[in-house]
């Protein structure tokens, strides 16, 4: 799922047709009124996006190993502007701080190339053009799943999935050079896990992802100045814990439990550790968390 800037529209990709659909957002009420179903897509999108001028949704397809953009109007769809395949396991896409680029990760095992590749976008015309350094290097099964940028616009950080860590990127202008990478794992377990998302505080202090097996979400404080991450330690959650969100004031996190149904909320302390408040059932499989704010 991915809202417009103003959060006045959402848009859900849908694997059952697959197509995106667009759909109002009632602030006062919560509701959402239907706008458009988009054309039928050409695989089943596993990561959508808006860039930031509200013009484009740019998709991910984990199956299929491509890359589309399509332009919107309000909500309307009005055409497939690119269908690029990239290889196996691409896994999320969105616009740089600047609208100028898009990076786009690729998991590693067997389902994927275990690589991050960039782009050159085209704000004007949602176009995609490969830049000159088109390939972020990998160590041997790594995996990039998702990333999110510092609110500074310096740094970027990616959560692993088959290693179980968290790199961090000074970033510039679509160029990436490697800070550090830490486990999001506790020392001496030794059972299975996977990495999934990764967010960030509005304010760029604290930083989370959570571990699938270990079902916990790894917290990290962030140095500004250098790009450095500190393990603030992990917190027990729901079993499958593929998905969070925080809130836009960075008070809560919430995390979505695949095998459960339930998503825990959480407070996020002054020191970034996550004080349990309740959870609540939500249905089978969720698979995705997304804040949007109601008006008082």
């Amino acid at each position: 799922m991915a809202a417009d800037l103003d959060n006045s529209l959402l848009f859900v990709g849908r694997r059952d047709l697959p197509c995106v659909t667009s759909y109002r957002f009632n602030s006062l009420t919560g509701d959402l009124i239907h706008v458009d179903d988009g054309p039928k897509l050409r695989g089943d999108p596993c990561y959508i996006s808006l860039d930031k001028t509200n013009r484009y949704i740019l998709s991910a397809y984990y199956e299929a190993g491509a890359v589309s953009v399509h332009s919107t109007d309000k909500g309307i769809f009005t055409g497939e502007k690119v269908w690029m395949e990239t290889g196996n396991g691409a896994h999320c896409i969105f616009t740089d701080p600047d609208n100028s680029h898009v990076l786009l990760s690729h998991i590693a095992g067997e389902k994927g190339i275990n690589t991050i590749l960039k782009y050159n976008f085209n704000e004007d015309t949602g176009m995609l053009s490969s830049s000159e350094r088109a390939f972020v290097e990998q160590p041997d099964n790594r995996g990039p799943r998702h990333y999110t940028f510092h609110p500074s616009g310096e740094y970027v950080f990616f959560s692993n999935e088959q290693e179980s860590t968290v790199t961090s990127y000074r970033y510039n202008e679509g160029d990436m050079e490697e800070v550090h990478t830490i486990s999001t794992l506790p020392a001496h377990y030794a059972g299975i896990n996977t990495c999934a998302q990764i967010k960030i505080t509005p304010d760029g202090k604290f930083l989370y992802a959570p571990n699938r097996g270990h079902n916990s979400v790894a917290g990290f404080s962030i140095n500004s100045n250098n790009g450095q991450l500190k393990s603030i330690g992990r917190t027990q959650t729901e079993a499958i814990p593929r998905v969070l969100d925080i809130d836009g004031k960075g008070q809560f996190l919430y995390s979505a439990g695949l095998a459960t149904g339930f998503i825990s909320a959480f407070r996020i302390s002054d020191t970034g550790n996550l004080q349990f408040i309740e959870r609540f059932e939500v249905g089978k499989e969720p698979m995705w968390i997304l804040i949007l704010p109601v008006s008082e």
